[in-house]
């Protein structure tokens, strides 16, 4: 197996051309390659600078998780934090985790942050919405966001259904194109990831009762319960700004 190590975007549209497949970190890809045999041309964007910044309102794709810290928000950088071994963190890639994982770890903190994705097409780059990036799996470039106004992040330890923790994360920012406070819950249950918003409201109690109103309240108590505090602890810091 060949891999190839573009520097730059126009370098990597080429290798794609010619049919190279992205490893991202390769803690995923390793093991089905080790099974059903290796592709003849790989590629990692290590080396292209656009897939490996961090910072204001932007993570590329190549960066690895335990590279994320304090230039993102809080509830990124938490759901990185808790992916895996400290082992896997240091090799494992955003846009593995998102792109290439069926956990998708990073997904739901995203979704919060209302983040677009920036992937490469045969054309050249694209701004697309998270929803086609997993539907149609092009190659992430890197994630953008506006700055929230408060974040935060829950891993709930007890495995409720399944093997599959769940993760509760929440943000206030603004509607797409407006000034309009909005907070955003995404819950990943097993392998799906629930996402609602509501307009966003200093008394906790409201938006909780909004949320009990979407599908977020048919998850059980205890996940339900986790949104209670996380979103208290959202708004608490929201407010104190």
């Amino acid at each position: 197996m060949l891999v190839r190590l573009p520097r730059s975007v126009s370098e990597a549209q080429s290798c794609l051309a010619e049919g190279a497949v992205p490893v991202g970190g390769a803690t995923l890809v390793w093991a089905g390659w080790q099974r059903d045999g290796f592709p003849d041309l790989a590629m990692s964007l290590r080396e292209v600078p656009e897939a490996k910044v961090i910072g204001d309102g932007t993570l590329g794709s190549a960066v690895l998780l335990h590279e994320i810290d304090e230039r993102v928000p809080e509830v990124l950088r938490e759901a990185a934090g808790g992916v895996g071994t400290g082992a896997v963190r240091r090799t494992a890639t955003v846009g593995g985790n998102i792109v290439g994982s069926t956990l998708r770890c990073l997904l739901p903190a995203a979704l919060v942050l209302d983040a677009r994705a920036l992937v490469l097409e045969p054309d050249g780059p694209v701004e697309t919405d998270l929803a086609e990036l997993l539907a149609k799996k092009p190659l992430l470039l890197s994630l953008r966001w506006p700055e929230p106004v408060a974040t935060g992040y829950r891993k709930l330890t007890d495995r409720l259904r399944g093997g599959v923790p769940f993760v509760v994360a929440v943000a206030v920012g603004t509607a797409e194109g407006t000034d309009t406070p909005v907070l955003r819950v995404a819950v990943r249950d097993g392998y799906d990831v629930l996402s609602e918003s509501v307009p966003y409201d200093p008394d906790t109690g409201r938006i909780l009762r909004a949320l009990a109103l979407t599908p977020l309240g048919t998850l059980p108590e205890a996940v339900f319960e986790a949104v209670r505090d996380v979103v208290g602890g959202v708004v608490e810091r929201a407010e104190a700004r």
